[in-house]
């Protein structure tokens, strides 16, 4: 499973996250095909995210604190700021690593494209 894993300043459009999906995407030596997006609970009224997953027709999912937290410890990325604000050092990482699976791991670690964190995670098929 190939899991997308978003983080976003609020407000952000659809665009925005696509051309930071695309551009992530790109980073890898072969292509994938994603399974699904994911970033963390608190993002589940974005609409530019939620655009974004329908117009990529991907599902998204929005990880719960508890294994945003579990996973966190996994992600390579910390910031300081984001952790001050949401508890977690890199929402995109954690979130694709947590909804990836515990045997999860990062192909792409996260990517800053503007106001967007974009991450790639591989996790067992579900």
């Amino acid at each position: 499973m190939i899991v997308i894993g978003i983080g976003t300043r609020r407000g952000v459009g659809m665009q925005t996250i696509i051309d930071a999906i695309e551009m992530t995407l790109n980073l890898l030596q072969q292509p994938v095909t994603p399974d699904r997006i994911a970033s963390a609970w608190f993002k589940h009224e974005e609409r530019g995210l939620i655009e974004a997953a329908e117009h990529l027709r991907l599902p998204v999912c929005f990880v719960e604190a508890t294994p945003l937290e579990a996973a966190a410890h996994r992600a390579p990325s910390h910031s300081a700021r984001v952790t001050a604000l949401v508890g977690v050092g890199s929402v995109a990482e954690a979130a694709a690593l947590a909804e990836a699976g515990d045997n999860s791991r990062l192909l792409i670690a996260r990517q800053t494209v503007g106001d967007v964190t974009c991450a790639i995670a591989e996790g067992p098929s579900k």
